[in-house]
């Protein structure tokens, strides 16, 4: 088999690497990938968000499947575009993936089919929402762009000034473009947060093994929301009963509820949960696989994932057995210095073989590259996350001491990580 894969983070590293390990796979591509991909996959500097592009380097590769990854391509349509090329894709279509494109319509949704998620209004006006916010006058408040955002169209406003300030630089100063041209604004749920990313063919889901992100950039959740700091899998606050629960209450009510609406979702489904004391509740569904989730979570899966993509394309998930190994995973950001904000890229790294992968020997971590480029056979970093060090083992202490024992022999000027990732977990 021949697959290509849209995209060029880590979440992309990490599905071409699973990918890699299947023997029914003879050759990788992607487009447009980035430095550790190239160890794996034959790259092509075509944008993810390039429909037309992808579609004609499809023409040209005659892949048996194309892997759309990112959230934008999924959103624009790509997959409709692809699949009227008559090529077989995994991914939802666009009127699927608009549960991540639309907060609007995620939340119009849940509140249709009794999903249970946060209290919320949406607004176009800022004055009106200004208002609103004065009348409820409870703090924190939550202030989300409609759109699709990188992942930053969230803030999280602790008093009056900061949230009049959220709503003026989405509604008015147009910060966030289009996506901030309509806002959510909901109340603030309390209580640990949960991923669960989900296998479905639009009739069946089957939920991965359970994480937990870390979004803000400094230790103790302190700084600016980034896209992720680390991870770890699987998040032992996800409890067999809590399992159970978001299976009747969310699970599958969201993916029946797409597909009542004419919608039928078919690829990755991402649950953002909040396990309140009133019960978990839906934070937010992303369209694709969560990044850096994906680099906890697909180590552990024991199921060829092309096996896994054939039973969805061809809507049998129901008849396959997706099987999970019981160890532990994490994974530890190494990021530029001055991300999510201002930061420099080119900065060579050092500690790594010519695959990209750690050299010190006392480690066997493995290093999902986010934001890298190979120049003249060395590394250099080209965005803000640059490297996701992951390793597993058999206890989540062990899985996180050999990744930090690997994150210190790898250098590049100004790398930023956080030190305690996993900790609220140990």
């Amino acid at each position: 088999m021949k697959i290509l894969t849209v995209g060029g983070g880590g979440r992309e590293h990490a599905i071409i690497t699973a990918l890699s390990r299947s023997p029914q796979v003879d050759k990788l591509y992607a487009a447009p990938g980035n430095g550790g991909i190239s160890t794996l996959a034959e790259c092509f500097p075509v944008k993810a968000t390039d429909i037309e592009g992808i579609t004609e380097l499809a023409k040209k590769l005659n892949p048996d499947y194309v892997f759309v990854a990112p959230d934008d391509p999924l959103v624009l349509g790509m997959v409709d575009k692809l699949n009227e090329a008559g090529f077989k894709t995994f991914g939802p279509k666009a009127n699927a993936a608009i549960l991540e494109g639309s907060k609007v319509f995620s939340k119009a949704l849940m509140k249709k089919y009794g999903i249970p998620t946060a209290e919320y209004e949406t607004f176009t006006d800022a004055d009106k929402a200004i208002a609103y916010i004065k009348e409820k006058n409870s703090y924190p408040a939550v202030i989300k762009c409609d759109g699709l955002a990188l992942g930053k169209g969230v803030i999280i406003a602790e008093d009056f000034e900061q949230a009049e300030n959220a709503v003026k630089s989405m509604l008015l100063d147009g910060k966030f473009g289009k996506s901030g041209s309509e806002i959510v604004i909901e109340e603030y749920l309390t209580g640990p947060e949960v991923t669960v990313l989900a296998f479905t063919d639009g009739k069946t889901v089957k939920p991965m093994i359970s994480s937990m992100d870390h979004k803000r950039a400094y230790d103790n959740d302190k700084g600016l929301n980034t896209g992720g700091m680390g991870t770890i899998a699987p998040n032992p606050l996800y409890t067999p009963e809590k399992q159970a629960e978001c299976m009747e209450k969310i699970f599958l009510p969201t993916i029946k509820a797409m597909e009542k609406e004419g919608r039928p979702f078919k690829g990755c489904l991402y649950f953002g949960l909040m396990l309140t004391p009133k019960g978990a509740k839906v934070i937010e569904y992303n369209c694709r696989f969560g990044d850096p989730e994906t680099q906890v979570v697909l180590p552990l899966l024991e199921t060829d994932l092309v096996d896994i993509m054939e039973a969805i394309w061809e809507e049998r998930l129901a008849e396959l057995e997706v099987k999970w190994s019981d160890k532990a995973c994490a994974c530890v950001v190494m990021a530029s210095g001055g991300y999510p904000e201002k930061y420099e890229t080119g900065k060579e790294i050092g500690g790594l073989d010519e695959k990209g992968q750690c050299v010190a020997d006392d480690t066997d971590a493995y290093v999902y590259h986010a934001g890298t480029k190979l120049d003249n056979g060395k590394f250099l970093t080209a965005g803000g996350r640059v490297l996701g060090v992951t390793s597993t083992a058999d206890t989540l202490k062990e899985a996180l001491d050999k990744s930090y024992a690997a994150v210190k022999s790898i250098t590049f000027e100004k790398a930023h990580y956080r030190t305690d990732i996993g900790k609220k977990a140990l």
